[in-house]
């Protein structure tokens, strides 16, 4: 199962887009306190659109409360103090639950919590115009990594409304 965790994420438009992003791809989503926003804002349910009642989730007190509960897997966080692409993991073994950190968008996730976990900290290449990428979409990306090498695992190929994007619909 891959797992993402949000530590303290405080924007809702960002954990809207990745409740979509998680059902989209069989993913549980972990939401770590505080919030910089209700789990009920407006804003947070026009991100994920109608697709939240689909979402597995689950809301924590705090970081312990979240690894009292779940202490099976394999972690790795995204932040800037890691040096290995987020590429360079093995992610294939469908029967290891993965766990992937992420911190809040001001100041990341403490160091204090990565310190025991230098060897699983990543970091996207990027150029060095661009501090971070937004977190929806590094989501997104590390999500679709380990997807891909787990040659996407129980997801669709084809659109299952296929009436509407059937190419021999469409006519010129």
């Amino acid at each position: 199962m891959i797992n993402i965790v949000l530590f303290e994420p405080e924007i809702p438009q960002n954990t809207g887009n990745i409740m979509r992003t998680c059902v989209a791809t069989g993913a549980t989503l972990h939401l770590i306190k505080p919030l910089g926003f209700k789990v009920d804002d407006a804003s947070l349910k026009r991100s994920g659109v109608n697709y939240i009642d689909k979402l597995n989730w689950f809301v924590y007190e705090n970081w312990n409360d979240f690894l009292d509960k779940n202490q099976n897997g394999t972690f790795y966080f995204l932040t800037r103090y890691g040096h290995k692409p987020h590429s360079s993991f093995d992610y294939s073994n469908l029967n290891e639950d993965l766990y992937f950190v992420f911190g809040k968008e001001s100041t990341g996730i403490p160091k204090e919590i990565l310190k025991p976990h230098i060897d699983h900290c990543m970091r996207m290449p990027m150029t060095a115009n661009v501090r971070a990428l937004n977190l929806s979409n590094t989501v997104a990306i590390m999500i679709y990594e380990a997807l891909r090498q787990r040659n996407y695992n129980g997801l669709l190929f084809d659109e299952p409304h296929k009436s509407k994007t059937e190419i021999e619909d469409f006519k010129e």
